[in-house]
C-alpha cells in the first residue's frame, strides 16, 4: 500500500479516535483514584488484555523508562507511572492524550505526552526505553512491520516489548446479527483483512458516515513473526478471553493475544 494512502488512513483514524474519546468510549475512561493508589503499592499494573499480565512479564516497573505506545486514554500509562516508571505516552489522538493528562494532574503523576504515529518513533533516540507497552491498537494500521522495527530500535538491549492484539480469527467471521441469533459462525473475510478492501462499498460508506475508525486484521505471521523479523526474541505468548463477548466467535476462542518480546543484549 502506498505511503500516501497509509498516511491518509492515519489522519482519518486520528480524527475518528478524537471523536470516540470525546464520546466517552470504553477505552477513553480514565482509571479512578483507587486504582492509582493500588498501583502505588505495587498491587495493580497496566493490562494488555482484560486479565492480569502473566507472571514475570513486568512484575516491577520501578525506575524503568517505559513507552506506552498508542496507549492513550488515561488507563495504562497512569498506572505504570504510579507503579514507579518514567512513562512516555505516544498516541495519535489528542483527546486520548487529554485523558492521560487529566489523571496525571488529578493524581500528581508525571507523564510525557506525545502526539504521533506508532509507525514512526524517530523523535526518540535509539535505545531510549527499557520497555515498550503496546496495548491493542495495531489493528488501526495496514502494515505492522514498521511498528515492530521502531519498537526494536527504541528499546535498550535486554529491553522488553509487551504487545497485545486481537486474535486474527475475529476478523474472518461474518458479524450479521441474524447469524448470531441462529448461533452460526460463517467465515466471510480473508486474513489479512482490510476494511478498505473487503467491506462492501455500502458498508464502508456507512462506517465512514458514522465516523468509525478503519481497521485491519493482520496475520499471526505479521503480528508475531514480524517481531522476530524486526530483531526481537519472542519470550512469552498469552491468550485471554473476552469477558463480554460481542460476537459469537468470541464465545468459542480467546479474543486476545499478547506477546512478550526481548531485544537481544
Amino acid at each position: 500500500m502506498p505511503d500516501a494512502v497509509q498516511d491518509d488512513i492515519f489522519h482519518y483514524n486520528q480524527a475518528a479516535w478524537d471523536r470516540q474519546a470525546a464520546a466517552d468510549c470504553e477505552w477513553s475512561r480514565p482509571v479512578d483514584a483507587d486504582a492509582v493508589a493500588e498501583a502505588r503499592l505495587g498491587r495493580v499494573l497496566a493490562r494488555l488484555t482484560p486479565g492480569p499480565l502473566p507472571a514475570g512479564w513486568l512484575d516491577d516497573a520501578r525506575g524503568l523508562d517505559i513507552l506506552c505506545l498508542a496507549g492513550g486514554g488515561g488507563q495504562q500509562a497512569p498506572l505504570l507511572a504510579a507503579a514507579g516508571a518514567r512513562v512516555t505516552v505516544l498516541d495519535a489522538s489528542s483527546e486520548q492524550l487529554a485523558r492521560d493528562r487529566e489523571v496525571a494532574e488529578r493524581e500528581n503523576l508525571t507523564l510525557r505526552l506525545e502526539r504521533g504515529d506508532m509507525r514512526d518513533l524517530s523523535r526518540f533516540a535509539d535505545a531510549s526505553f527499557d520497555c515498550v507497552f503496546h496495548p491493542i491498537s495495531n489493528l488501526y494500521v495496514p502494515d505492522v512491520a514498521p511498528v515492530w522495527r521502531e519498537c526494536c530500535r527504541a528499546l535498550r538491549p535486554g529491553g522488553r516489548l509487551l504487545a497485545s492484539f486481537y486474535n486474527p480469527a475475529l476478523f474472518v467471521a461474518d458479524r450479521d446479527p441474524a447469524l448470531l441469533e441462529q448461533g452460526l459462525i460463517r467465515p466471510r473475510f480473508p486474513i489479512p483483512y482490510s476494511d478498505l478492501e473487503h467491506l462492501p462499498a455500502e458498508a464502508l460508506a456507512a462506517k465512514r458516515e458514522r465516523g468509525e475508525a478503519l481497521v485491519f486484521g493482520h496475520s499471526l505471521a505479521a503480528l508475531v513473526g514480524g517481531q522476530a523479523a524486526a530483531g526481537l526474541l519472542i519470550a512469552g505468548f498469552h491468550e485471554d478471553w473476552q469477558p463480554r463477548p460481542r460476537f459469537l466467535i468470541e464465545r468459542h476462542l480467546p479474543a486476545f493475544i499478547a506477546t512478550l518480546a526481548v531485544k537481544p543484549a
